[in-house]
């Protein structure tokens, strides 16, 4: 700025400083007079000797009372000058009103868009707003490059909203008309603001105003359709791009195949990439990167594979990226050692690559290799990761050996990489699956020593031990604890503590926690159902196991196989065999298929309740369904039948069964033994038993205690004496 109130343009009056002098000289003689001379006269800024911070002390607010008195006139070339330069903002507008006053003179265009800019470097949107109405009222000429110019001030001031405002006044308040380019600069700042849907909205006013989008256009406005999900849409435009005269290019193809990977619509984004080559666009790593992840999501890991070759033609050298999408879709179908072959062909392998393979090969069962990659790591100078030690840790949890899992964790401290929730929580889990609770617990204590917390997956793994433990008052503690630790107990937690009040016999506790899951807001599941049914039924308790399946229904969990296989069993131990054949049919009617499981219960079922006929039928039905009996039927069937007196067709369905392949066990012998014994016949089990030994049967204590009874007369010897000699 100028000098102070004291500095007159009036030379001959007044003696200055001859730093002010010449700066005052200069620009009276360059800005009014528009002369340029082309000498400095030691300006600052301008080569002379002066210091920059002389502008600062010239360049004050501007002394308009000794301007006022100069005999020279401004121009408005003159005020745009003068307005470059870094004025602030309230001396610029004094100074463009000032100069507005002056006879005959009328601002142009340019000092309007000089001003108006350094309004919107300054956020001055009112006093823009106003300064747009008089150059209204003024019949001053609006240009859509001023309009633009705002446009960008609101976007950096982060007000988008307002450039739609702005471009919708630009033709009904200014009679500016807005061509494609207003349209896109909005469209541009919208859709970087996430405005995705306003974007989609201007776009559309843009074609009823009969305005011809550009291919930046569609570009921006396909990524704002994908930008929320809305891919059909954007699809749609790419067809429509051709009515318009334009024609994609390899960034609109790449938007359009990224999000359609995304989405997981792999199928499309490979039809895309087809038309992308055909239209002679190029694609860069990324979009074949999207490509090959979708696919390896989907399992079609040789199709990614040839992507990646396809991707090594076009001259992309496949990164790491590309690698690991690879590798962990190999591994992930069980393919490690096509992975292990890619890992060599990386030259120089990052940890995400390392990680990708000690992963694959740990849930694959093959620790040991696993070791010795991640031996290879170390000496390759990559410093293992958090992720790098839970696979490995995970890999000697899923061995059982949890110890030295816990080895992994004290060594990866000790190495300075602290482990994470994950880390803790396999120990725990692994702890907790050896029945060791107390070593959980001192897994939990060195957890909280880190500052870390259990989530709710750790709390599970403590509560389900414990309530297989039968340590329920534990267990009970700590299902009340989580609330107080910010955990919210899932279906997992409730399905865990309601099977251990079951396991004790608890029912009405289990009962009353079932309600609290509800109120709670956590949907029961087909587990938590099966589990109170079966209780009730263990119980005799029929009916109530009924209401259960009833509620279980109306909330919209279907029965499985587990449900139904508990209620026929149910129902054959309280002799009603008609209706568990009845739920039997019903089962099949409902689309499951049954397993030999479920036959089976219900074979004994028939048997047991002395409808062996029906059960031998029903066994013959299994076979028509493709089910094959195993030794559990035939042992049923034996017993039935010689519960009904029927010993010789019992011997017939022991010789049936070792002519079908399938090996007799104890169980078969000693039912058999016993009936043949109780029928008279101990000749013939004696000979049953020679033949099953020398088949490879081994007697057991039942088994002998069977001969004995039909061998040695009651009171004639010692029985247990007798027993004892022959062992």
């Amino acid at each position: 700025m100028l000098a102070r109130s004291k500095l007159a343009l009036d030379l001959s009056i007044r003696s200055q400083s001859s730093l002010r002098i010449s700066y005052h000289a200069r620009l009276l003689s360059g800005f009014c007079s528009g002369v340029d001379d082309g000498v400095d006269g030691g300006l600052p800024g301008n080569g002379g000797s002066d210091s920059g911070n002389e502008w600062e002390k010239l360049l004050k607010p501007f002394d308009i009372d000794s301007l006022r008195n100069s005999i020279h006139k401004i121009t408005p070339f003159q005020l745009c000058k003068l307005l470059e330069l870094p004025l602030d903002v309230s001396t610029s507008m004094e100074l463009f009103s000032w100069t507005g006053s002056q006879n005959g003179y009328r601002h142009s265009f340019d000092v309007y868009q000089v001003l108006i800019r350094k309004l919107g470097a300054n956020g001055e949107f009112k006093t823009i707003d106003k300064l747009l109405m008089q150059m209204k009222e003024e019949g001053s000429g609006f240009r859509e490059s001023l309009f633009i110019s705002i446009m960008r001030d609101y976007e950096k001031a982060g007000l988008p909203g307002q450039t739609t405002r702005l471009m919708l006044e630009m033709k009904d308040v200014f009679s500016c008309e807005p061509t494609f380019k207003s349209y896109n600069v909005v469209l541009e700042i919208l859709v970087a603001s996430d405005c995705h849907k306003v974007a989609a909205n201007v776009f559309y006013d843009m074609l009823s105003r009969k305005i011809p989008p550009t291919l930046f256009t569609f570009g921006v406005v396909m990524k704002a359709f994908c930008a929320v999900n809305e891919i059909d849409s954007a699809l749609s435009l790419l067809r429509d791009m051709t009515k318009h005269g334009c024609v994609p290019n390899s960034m609109i193809y790449q938007t359009l195949i990224h999000s359609l990977s995304k989405c997981n619509r792999v199928n499309e984004a490979l039809q895309l990439l087809e038309e992308m080559f055909l239209m002679g666009c190029v694609p860069d790593a990324e979009t074949f990167n999207d490509v090959i992840y979708c696919l390896c999501k989907f399992d079609r890991i040789n199709e990614a594979a040839k992507m990646v070759n396809r991707m090594l033609i076009k001259g992309f050298a496949p990164d790491d990226i590309t690698y690991g999408y690879l590798m962990n879709g190999l591994c992930k179908i069980g393919r490690v050692d096509a992975a292990k072959d890619l890992f060599s062909r990386v030259q120089k392998p990052n940890v995400v690559i390392f990680n990708t393979l000690i992963h694959g090969l740990v849930t694959h069962g093959r620790l040991d290799e696993a070791k010795a990659v991640l031996a290879e790591m170390v000496s390759s100078r990559i410093v293992p990761d958090v992720c790098t030690y839970n696979s490995v840790i995970h890999g000697y949890w899923k061995k059982g050996l949890v110890g030295l899992a816990l080895e992994v964790v004290r060594d990866m401290r000790e190495k300075g990489c602290k482990p994470n929730l994950f880390s803790y929580t396999i120990l725990i889990d692994g702890f907790c699956k050896l029945g060791e609770i107390d070593e959980a617990y001192n897994v939990v204590n060195d957890m909280s020593a880190d500052g870390l917390k259990l989530n709710t997956t750790g709390y599970n793994c403590l509560i389900s031990a414990l309530c297989k433990e039968h340590r329920i008052p534990e267990a009970v503690d700590m299902f009340r604890e989580m609330p107080r630790k910010g955990c919210k107990p899932d279906v997992y937690t409730f399905n865990s503590m309601i099977s251990g009040l079951c396991e004790v016999d608890n029912i009405e506790h289990a009962l009353w926690l079932h309600r609290d899951m509800i109120s709670e807001g956590v949907v029961a599941n087909t587990v938590t159902y099966n589990t109170l049914i079966k209780a009730f039924l263990d119980r005799g308790e029929i009916k109530e196991a009924r209401k259960l399946v009833n509620e279980m229904v109306f909330q919209g969990s279907s029965l499985d196989e587990i449900t139904y296989n508990g209620l026929i069993k149910g129902l054959c131990r309280a002799g009603e065999v008609d209706k568990a054949r009845s739920l039997f049919e019903n089962m099949l009617r409902d689309g499951l298929v049954p397993s030999v499981i479920s036959c089976n219960i219900l074979v004994n079922g028939l048997c047991r309740n002395g409808m062996v006929e029906e059960a031998v039928e029903f066994q013959r039905e299994m076979v028509h369904r493709g089910s094959t009996p195993d030794i559990v039927t035939f042992n049923s069937l034996i017993n039935g039948l010689c519960r009904a007196g029927r010993i010789e067709d019992g011997v017939a369905m022991f010789k049936k069964l070792q002519a079908e392949g399938i090996s007799p066990d104890t169980v078969t012998y000693n039912t058999l033994l016993s009936w043949l014994c109780k029928g008279g016949f101990v000749d013939d089990a004696c000979f049953l038993l020679d033949e099953g030994v020398e088949d490879g049967f081994v007697p057991n204590v039942r088994t002998w205690s069977i001969l004995l009874r039909s061998l040695v007369p009651q009171g004639s010897l010692d029985r247990q004496r007798f027993y004892e000699a022959v062992l």
